[in-house]
Protein backbone atom coordinates (compact mmCIF):
# COMPACT_ATOMS: atom_id res chain seq x y z
CA UNK A 1 0.00 0.00 0.00
CA UNK A 2 1.35 3.41 -0.88
CA UNK A 3 1.13 5.59 2.17
CA UNK A 4 -2.00 7.73 1.89
CA UNK A 5 -2.55 10.84 3.96
CA UNK A 6 -4.09 10.18 7.35
CA UNK A 7 -7.28 12.19 7.69
CA UNK A 8 -7.70 13.76 11.13
CA UNK A 9 -11.10 14.68 12.58
CA UNK A 10 -10.73 16.28 16.00
CA UNK A 11 -13.31 15.83 18.72
CA UNK A 12 -15.38 18.91 19.46
CA UNK A 13 -16.02 17.85 23.04
CA UNK A 14 -13.19 16.56 25.23
CA UNK A 15 -13.79 13.97 27.90
CA UNK A 16 -13.05 14.52 31.56
CA UNK A 17 -9.80 12.75 32.37
CA UNK A 18 -9.70 10.38 35.34
CA UNK A 19 -7.60 11.21 38.37
CA UNK A 20 -4.41 9.13 38.83
CA UNK A 21 -5.87 7.28 41.80
CA UNK A 22 -8.87 6.23 39.67
CA UNK A 23 -6.75 4.52 37.04
CA UNK A 24 -7.17 0.77 36.78
CA UNK A 25 -6.44 -1.34 33.73
CA UNK A 26 -8.52 -0.81 30.60
CA UNK A 27 -11.50 1.17 31.92
CA UNK A 28 -10.88 4.65 30.48
CA UNK A 29 -10.28 5.69 26.87
CA UNK A 30 -8.85 8.78 25.22
CA UNK A 31 -10.64 11.26 22.95
CA UNK A 32 -9.56 9.78 19.59
CA UNK A 33 -8.85 6.52 17.79
CA UNK A 34 -7.13 5.45 14.57
CA UNK A 35 -8.91 3.29 12.02
CA UNK A 36 -8.66 2.03 8.46
CA UNK A 37 -10.41 -0.59 6.37
CA UNK A 38 -9.41 -3.49 4.14
CA UNK A 39 -11.35 -4.47 1.04
CA UNK A 40 -10.30 -7.41 -1.10
CA UNK A 41 -8.94 -6.11 -4.40
CA UNK A 42 -8.26 -2.65 -2.95
CA UNK A 43 -6.13 -3.41 0.11
CA UNK A 44 -5.94 -1.26 3.22
CA UNK A 45 -7.49 2.16 2.67
CA UNK A 46 -8.99 5.29 4.23
CA UNK A 47 -6.73 5.69 7.28
CA UNK A 48 -8.08 8.28 9.68
CA UNK A 49 -8.01 9.57 13.22
CA UNK A 50 -11.51 10.25 14.51
CA UNK A 51 -13.23 10.96 17.83
CA UNK A 52 -13.52 7.84 20.02
CA UNK A 53 -16.99 6.44 19.32
CA UNK A 54 -19.02 3.25 18.95
CA UNK A 55 -18.80 1.38 15.65
CA UNK A 56 -21.78 -0.13 13.86
CA UNK A 57 -21.67 -3.71 12.59
CA UNK A 58 -23.94 -5.91 10.53
CA UNK A 59 -25.33 -8.87 12.51
CA UNK A 60 -23.72 -11.18 9.96
CA UNK A 61 -20.24 -9.64 10.33
CA UNK A 62 -17.94 -12.64 10.36
CA UNK A 63 -16.07 -11.62 13.51
CA UNK A 64 -19.26 -12.18 15.50
CA UNK A 65 -19.52 -15.78 14.32
CA UNK A 66 -16.02 -17.13 13.67
CA UNK A 67 -13.71 -14.97 15.77
CA UNK A 68 -11.21 -13.92 13.12
CA UNK A 69 -9.34 -11.24 15.05
CA UNK A 70 -5.88 -10.31 16.33
CA UNK A 71 -4.61 -7.64 18.68
CA UNK A 72 -1.51 -6.15 20.25
CA UNK A 73 -0.62 -4.28 23.43
CA UNK A 74 2.08 -1.69 24.02
CA UNK A 75 2.56 1.45 26.11
CA UNK A 76 3.50 5.12 25.82
CA UNK A 77 5.13 7.23 28.51
CA UNK A 78 5.97 10.90 28.99
CA UNK A 79 9.59 11.71 29.76
CA UNK A 80 10.62 14.39 32.25
CA UNK A 81 11.21 16.58 29.18
CA UNK A 82 7.56 16.09 28.12
CA UNK A 83 8.51 13.87 25.18
CA UNK A 84 6.35 10.89 24.19
CA UNK A 85 8.27 7.61 24.52
CA UNK A 86 7.48 4.19 23.06
CA UNK A 87 9.20 0.90 23.85
CA UNK A 88 10.18 -1.34 20.91
CA UNK A 89 6.91 -0.60 19.03
CA UNK A 90 8.22 -2.10 15.79
CA UNK A 91 8.29 -5.50 17.52
CA UNK A 92 4.57 -5.26 18.27
CA UNK A 93 3.67 -4.64 14.64
CA UNK A 94 6.00 -7.42 13.52
CA UNK A 95 4.16 -9.76 15.88
CA UNK A 96 0.81 -8.41 14.71
CA UNK A 97 1.69 -9.52 11.18
CA UNK A 98 2.74 -12.96 12.44
CA UNK A 99 -0.67 -13.24 14.10
CA UNK A 100 -2.30 -11.99 10.88
CA UNK A 101 -0.60 -14.74 8.90
CA UNK A 102 -1.85 -17.44 11.29
CA UNK A 103 -5.43 -16.09 11.20
CA UNK A 104 -5.51 -15.52 7.40
CA UNK A 105 -5.76 -11.75 7.85
CA UNK A 106 -4.01 -9.49 5.29
CA UNK A 107 -0.75 -8.08 6.60
CA UNK A 108 -0.43 -4.38 7.39
CA UNK A 109 2.39 -2.05 6.40
CA UNK A 110 4.27 -2.03 9.71
CA UNK A 111 5.96 1.32 9.16
CA UNK A 112 2.71 2.98 8.12
CA UNK A 113 0.63 1.77 11.07
CA UNK A 114 3.44 2.83 13.41
CA UNK A 115 3.25 6.30 11.84
CA UNK A 116 -0.52 6.19 12.35
CA UNK A 117 0.04 5.38 16.02
CA UNK A 118 2.51 8.25 16.38
CA UNK A 119 0.01 10.68 14.85
CA UNK A 120 -2.69 9.45 17.23
CA UNK A 121 -0.35 9.92 20.20
CA UNK A 122 0.40 13.49 19.10
CA UNK A 123 -3.35 14.21 19.03
CA UNK A 124 -4.01 12.60 22.44
CA UNK A 125 -0.68 13.32 24.14
CA UNK A 126 -2.42 14.94 27.11
CA UNK A 127 -3.94 11.53 27.95
CA UNK A 128 -0.56 10.05 28.91
CA UNK A 129 -0.55 9.88 32.73
CA UNK A 130 2.61 10.62 34.68
CA UNK A 131 1.91 9.34 38.20
CA UNK A 132 4.08 6.49 39.50
CA UNK A 133 2.96 3.13 38.09
CA UNK A 134 0.77 4.63 35.36
CA UNK A 135 1.13 4.68 31.57
CA UNK A 136 -0.90 4.98 28.38
CA UNK A 137 -1.85 1.51 27.17
CA UNK A 138 -2.13 1.17 23.39
CA UNK A 139 -4.41 -1.46 21.83
CA UNK A 140 -4.10 -2.05 18.06
CA UNK A 141 -6.52 -4.69 16.75
CA UNK A 142 -7.97 -6.11 13.53
CA UNK A 143 -11.23 -7.97 13.00
CA UNK A 144 -13.22 -9.40 10.10
CA UNK A 145 -16.21 -7.38 8.88
CA UNK A 146 -17.52 -9.17 5.77
CA UNK A 147 -21.27 -9.87 5.89
CA UNK A 148 -21.20 -13.63 5.34
CA UNK A 149 -21.99 -16.75 7.35
CA UNK A 150 -19.77 -19.01 5.25
CA UNK A 151 -16.75 -20.41 7.09
CA UNK A 152 -13.83 -18.89 5.18
CA UNK A 153 -11.40 -16.00 5.59
CA UNK A 154 -13.21 -12.66 5.43
CA UNK A 155 -12.75 -10.39 2.42
CA UNK A 156 -13.12 -7.22 4.54
CA UNK A 157 -11.41 -6.10 7.77
CA UNK A 158 -11.13 -3.15 10.08
CA UNK A 159 -7.88 -2.08 11.79
CA UNK A 160 -8.14 0.17 14.84
CA UNK A 161 -5.96 1.63 17.59
CA UNK A 162 -7.47 2.83 20.86
CA UNK A 163 -5.67 4.38 23.85
CA UNK A 164 -6.31 3.82 27.54
CA UNK A 165 -4.61 5.54 30.51
CA UNK A 166 -3.93 2.77 33.01
CA UNK A 167 -2.67 1.98 36.46
CA UNK A 168 -1.26 -1.38 37.55
CA UNK A 169 -2.55 -4.48 35.72
CA UNK A 170 -2.79 -6.46 38.95
CA UNK A 171 -4.21 -4.85 42.07
CA UNK A 172 -1.03 -6.05 43.83
CA UNK A 173 1.10 -3.77 41.61
CA UNK A 174 4.78 -4.71 42.02
CA UNK A 175 3.88 -6.80 45.08
CA UNK A 176 3.87 -10.58 44.48
CA UNK A 177 0.80 -12.21 42.96
CA UNK A 178 -0.61 -15.66 43.68
CA UNK A 179 -0.85 -18.10 40.77
CA UNK A 180 -2.71 -21.42 40.52
CA UNK A 181 -1.20 -24.23 38.44
CA UNK A 182 -3.94 -25.39 36.04
CA UNK A 183 -4.43 -29.16 35.72
CA UNK A 184 -7.84 -29.54 34.05
CA UNK A 185 -7.93 -27.07 31.16
CA UNK A 186 -5.30 -26.27 28.53
CA UNK A 187 -4.62 -22.96 26.79
CA UNK A 188 -3.03 -24.11 23.54
CA UNK A 189 -1.28 -26.95 21.75
CA UNK A 190 1.48 -26.95 19.17
CA UNK A 191 -0.10 -26.40 15.76
CA UNK A 192 -2.90 -24.35 17.31
CA UNK A 193 -3.03 -20.58 17.75
CA UNK A 194 -1.07 -20.31 21.00
CA UNK A 195 1.72 -18.21 19.48
CA UNK A 196 -0.77 -15.79 17.86
CA UNK A 197 -2.33 -12.94 19.79
CA UNK A 198 -5.93 -13.73 18.92
CA UNK A 199 -9.08 -13.29 20.94
CA UNK A 200 -10.08 -16.96 20.97
CA UNK A 201 -7.02 -17.89 23.01
CA UNK A 202 -8.23 -15.62 25.79
CA UNK A 203 -11.88 -16.67 25.56
CA UNK A 204 -10.81 -20.27 26.03
CA UNK A 205 -8.78 -19.37 29.11
CA UNK A 206 -11.56 -17.63 31.03
CA UNK A 207 -13.07 -20.71 32.71
CA UNK A 208 -9.82 -21.65 34.42
CA UNK A 209 -9.18 -18.01 35.33
CA UNK A 210 -12.62 -17.66 36.94
CA UNK A 211 -12.12 -20.88 38.88
CA UNK A 212 -8.73 -19.76 40.19
CA UNK A 213 -10.06 -16.28 41.09
CA UNK A 214 -12.72 -17.91 43.26
CA UNK A 215 -9.88 -19.52 45.21
CA UNK A 216 -8.10 -16.17 45.63
CA UNK A 217 -5.54 -16.48 42.82
CA UNK A 218 -4.74 -13.73 40.31
CA UNK A 219 -4.04 -15.96 37.30
CA UNK A 220 -3.36 -19.54 36.25
CA UNK A 221 -0.11 -21.13 35.14
CA UNK A 222 -0.76 -23.15 32.00
CA UNK A 223 0.89 -26.52 31.40
CA UNK A 224 1.40 -28.08 27.98
CA UNK A 225 -1.69 -29.42 26.27
CA UNK A 226 -0.33 -32.90 25.56
CA UNK A 227 1.15 -34.18 28.81
CA UNK A 228 -0.05 -31.43 31.21
CA UNK A 229 3.44 -31.52 32.63
CA UNK A 230 5.62 -28.83 31.07
CA UNK A 231 5.24 -25.14 31.90
CA UNK A 232 3.99 -22.83 29.16
CA UNK A 233 2.95 -19.40 30.43
CA UNK A 234 0.68 -17.50 32.83
CA UNK A 235 -2.61 -16.16 31.43
CA UNK A 236 -1.27 -12.68 30.69
CA UNK A 237 2.48 -13.19 31.06
CA UNK A 238 5.47 -15.28 30.15
CA UNK A 239 7.04 -16.83 33.23
CA UNK A 240 10.58 -17.08 34.68
CA UNK A 241 12.10 -19.06 37.57
CA UNK A 242 15.37 -18.37 39.41
CA UNK A 243 16.77 -21.71 40.53
CA UNK A 244 20.19 -21.95 42.20
CA UNK A 245 21.26 -18.64 40.67
CA UNK A 246 20.16 -19.51 37.13
CA UNK A 247 17.09 -17.96 35.50
CA UNK A 248 15.01 -20.42 33.47
CA UNK A 249 12.07 -19.70 31.17
CA UNK A 250 10.13 -22.07 28.89
CA UNK A 251 11.51 -22.13 25.36
CA UNK A 252 9.34 -20.82 22.50
CA UNK A 253 7.69 -23.95 21.16
CA UNK A 254 4.82 -22.90 18.89
CA UNK A 255 2.20 -22.71 21.64
CA UNK A 256 3.72 -19.91 23.74
CA UNK A 257 3.33 -16.23 22.91
CA UNK A 258 6.64 -14.64 21.91
CA UNK A 259 6.57 -11.86 24.46
CA UNK A 260 8.42 -8.63 23.72
CA UNK A 261 8.94 -8.01 27.44
CA UNK A 262 10.17 -11.62 27.69
CA UNK A 263 12.76 -10.98 24.99
CA UNK A 264 13.81 -7.73 26.68
CA UNK A 265 14.30 -9.49 30.03
CA UNK A 266 16.42 -12.20 28.39
CA UNK A 267 18.63 -9.53 26.85
CA UNK A 268 18.94 -7.68 30.17
CA UNK A 269 19.93 -10.83 32.05
CA UNK A 270 22.59 -11.68 29.47
CA UNK A 271 23.81 -8.06 29.60
CA UNK A 272 24.28 -8.49 33.35
CA UNK A 273 26.02 -11.87 32.90
CA UNK A 274 23.34 -13.65 34.91
CA UNK A 275 23.04 -17.32 33.86
CA UNK A 276 19.83 -17.74 31.86
CA UNK A 277 18.40 -20.54 29.77
CA UNK A 278 15.36 -21.09 27.54
CA UNK A 279 14.36 -24.72 27.74
CA UNK A 280 11.58 -27.14 28.47
CA UNK A 281 10.86 -27.16 32.20
CA UNK A 282 8.24 -29.18 34.06
CA UNK A 283 6.44 -27.96 37.12
CA UNK A 284 7.69 -31.10 38.86
CA UNK A 285 11.22 -29.70 38.42
CA UNK A 286 10.10 -26.37 39.92
CA UNK A 287 8.41 -28.22 42.77
CA UNK A 288 11.55 -30.25 43.44
CA UNK A 289 13.63 -27.06 43.50
CA UNK A 290 11.11 -25.55 45.93
CA UNK A 291 11.31 -28.59 48.22
CA UNK A 292 15.11 -28.41 48.17
CA UNK A 293 15.17 -24.70 48.96
CA UNK A 294 16.61 -23.92 45.53
CA UNK A 295 13.67 -21.96 44.04
CA UNK A 296 14.77 -18.41 44.81
CA UNK A 297 12.32 -16.31 42.76
CA UNK A 298 9.57 -16.55 40.18
CA UNK A 299 8.10 -13.74 38.11
CA UNK A 300 5.97 -13.04 35.07
CA UNK A 301 6.71 -10.63 32.24
CA UNK A 302 4.34 -8.80 29.90
CA UNK A 303 3.46 -5.40 28.51
CA UNK A 304 0.53 -4.90 30.88
CA UNK A 305 2.28 -5.79 34.15
CA UNK A 306 5.93 -5.32 32.99
CA UNK A 307 7.37 -7.50 35.79
CA UNK A 308 5.06 -9.23 38.23
CA UNK A 309 6.74 -11.16 41.07
CA UNK A 310 5.05 -14.44 41.98
CA UNK A 311 4.80 -15.04 45.71
CA UNK A 312 2.77 -18.24 45.75
CA UNK A 313 1.82 -21.18 43.54
CA UNK A 314 -1.13 -23.45 44.26
CA UNK A 315 -0.10 -26.96 43.17
CA UNK A 316 -1.93 -30.22 43.88
CA UNK A 317 -3.57 -28.82 46.99
CA UNK A 318 -0.31 -27.42 48.33
CA UNK A 319 0.73 -23.77 48.66
CA UNK A 320 4.28 -23.06 47.52
CA UNK A 321 5.39 -19.79 49.15
CA UNK A 322 8.32 -18.27 47.23
CA UNK A 323 10.89 -15.97 48.84
CA UNK A 324 8.62 -15.63 51.90
CA UNK A 325 5.99 -14.04 49.66
CA UNK A 326 7.99 -10.85 49.10
CA UNK A 327 9.44 -9.36 45.93
CA UNK A 328 12.88 -10.78 45.14
CA UNK A 329 15.96 -8.66 44.49
CA UNK A 330 16.26 -9.71 40.85
CA UNK A 331 12.56 -9.10 40.12
CA UNK A 332 12.85 -5.62 41.62
CA UNK A 333 16.05 -4.83 39.70
CA UNK A 334 14.50 -5.98 36.42
CA UNK A 335 11.34 -3.95 37.04
CA UNK A 336 13.26 -0.80 37.98
CA UNK A 337 15.61 -1.13 35.00
CA UNK A 338 12.98 -1.88 32.39
CA UNK A 339 10.56 0.82 33.54
CA UNK A 340 13.49 3.23 33.86
CA UNK A 341 14.40 2.62 30.23
CA UNK A 342 10.77 2.87 29.15
CA UNK A 343 10.27 6.20 30.90
CA UNK A 344 13.59 7.70 29.80
CA UNK A 345 14.95 7.83 33.36
CA UNK A 346 18.06 5.74 32.73
CA UNK A 347 20.39 4.92 29.87
CA UNK A 348 19.06 2.68 27.08
CA UNK A 349 22.07 0.62 25.89
CA UNK A 350 19.88 -1.49 23.60
CA UNK A 351 18.27 1.26 21.51
CA UNK A 352 14.79 0.14 22.55
CA UNK A 353 13.31 3.53 23.31
CA UNK A 354 11.56 5.45 20.53
CA UNK A 355 11.03 9.18 21.03
CA UNK A 356 8.29 10.93 19.04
Amino acid sequence: MSNPTIEIQLSEQKKTKPQPEELVFGKFFSDHMFMMDYTEGTGWHDPKIVPYQPISMDPSAMILHYGQSVFEGLKAYLSNDNEVLLFRPEKNFERLNRSNERLCIPEVDEEFVLEGLKELLKVDKEWIPTAEGTSLYIRPFIFSTEHNLGVAPSKNYKFMIILSPVGAYYKEGINPVKIAVEHEYVRAIRGGTGNAKTGGNYAGSLKAQVNSAQQGYSQVLWLDGKEKKYIEEVGSMNVFFKIKGEVVTPAINGSILEGITRDSILQLLKHWNIPVSERRISFDEVYEAYRNGELEEAFGTGTAAVISPIGEFAYNGEKLIINDGVTGDLSKKLYDTLTGIQKGLIEDPFGWRVTL
